[in-house]
């Protein structure tokens, strides 16, 4: 198995982060506007406002992706998770994940949440399998989303 690195967003990575999203998100469903606004402008709609964005590279490629989006104190959104085709079924969502969770503890998380729809559903299995909890989602937080779910870090 090839190993999984992990590492922080740097400006010039920010190209895969837009790309491997936009992949997946055109593939699945349609680009919302505010897709647009945070995958081409992460530095200002995800880090300086206290999230985090970072990557997992395998054999010196970023093959994943996955962001934090802080809500309130100690509490963040665990949003744009995208992993290359060819990487699918190696575990980088898993890791991703796991470190996005580390990211948000050591930033005083305490809750985490994302968004997703029903029809993807290995993320959801990996989701649940970590340990998150369906919980009834608020009205128009995109239009693809009709499940929520959380875990307590």
């Amino acid at each position: 198995m090839e190993a999984i690195r992990i590492i922080p967003f740097q400006p010039s990575l920010q190209p895969y982060f837009e790309s491997i999203n936009k992949a997946w998100i055109s593939e699945h469903f349609t680009i919302e506007p505010i897709d647009k606004e945070v995958l081409e402008r992460p530095q200002e709609n995800l880090l300086d406002k206290g999230g985090a964005v970072i990557f997992a590279v395998m054999e010196e490629e970023i093959v994943g992706t996955v962001a934090l989006k802080k809500h309130a104190e100690g509490i963040y959104e665990m949003t744009k998770m995208g992993v290359v085709p060819a990487s699918q079924g190696k575990k980088v969502g898993w890791a991703l994940a796991l470190a996005i969770l580390e990211v948000a503890k050591g930033m005083g998380g305490h809750k985490v949440v994302l968004y997703s729809s029903r029809k993807l559903t290995p993320a959801i299995n990996m989701y649940r399998k970590m340990g998150f909890q369906e919980v009834v989602p608020e009205a128009g937080k995109y239009a693809r989303c009709d499940i929520k779910m959380e875990i307590d870090l």
